[in-house]
């Protein structure tokens, strides 16, 4: 199972593996403060991708699609995340943006689920 969590919200009982999926470090996050086991950088968004998108809500359907494609041709990494998922039973996809339903982990939990991880 894949979940969904803000960076900034406290860890809920039961997450068994939590993975920062954002290329840049959250703001105001202490090194101190980071809860996540892992920080999968190369599963985000290019930078170009991010910059272009910038959580703009009317960019979100070409966004995904954008998204979905780049995402495409990392296998690897998609194999990690299903290992992960297949280990732990759940995942939890840690991203920054206060924007909830706009973001590159709601695509990639999307695409995730598409694959079949």
């Amino acid at each position: 199972m894949i979940t969904l969590r803000r960076v900034y919200e406290r860890e809920e009982p039961g997450e068994t593996y939590r993975i920062f999926i954002d290329r840049l470090w959250p703001r105001g996050l202490s090194k101190e403060k980071a809860t996540w086991d892992e920080w999968m950088k190369d599963v985000s968004p290019s930078n170009e991708l991010r910059r272009w998108f910038s959580h703009d809500a009317s960019k979100w359907e070409e966004f995904r699609k954008l998204y979905k494609k780049e995402l495409a041709g990392k296998p690897g990494l998609l194999e990690k995340l299903k290992q992960l998922e297949a280990r732990h039973g759940t995942i939890t996809l840690l991203y920054s943006s206060r924007e909830e339903r706009y973001n590159n982990a709601v695509a990639l939990k999307e695409f995730l689920t598409e694959q079949d991880v």
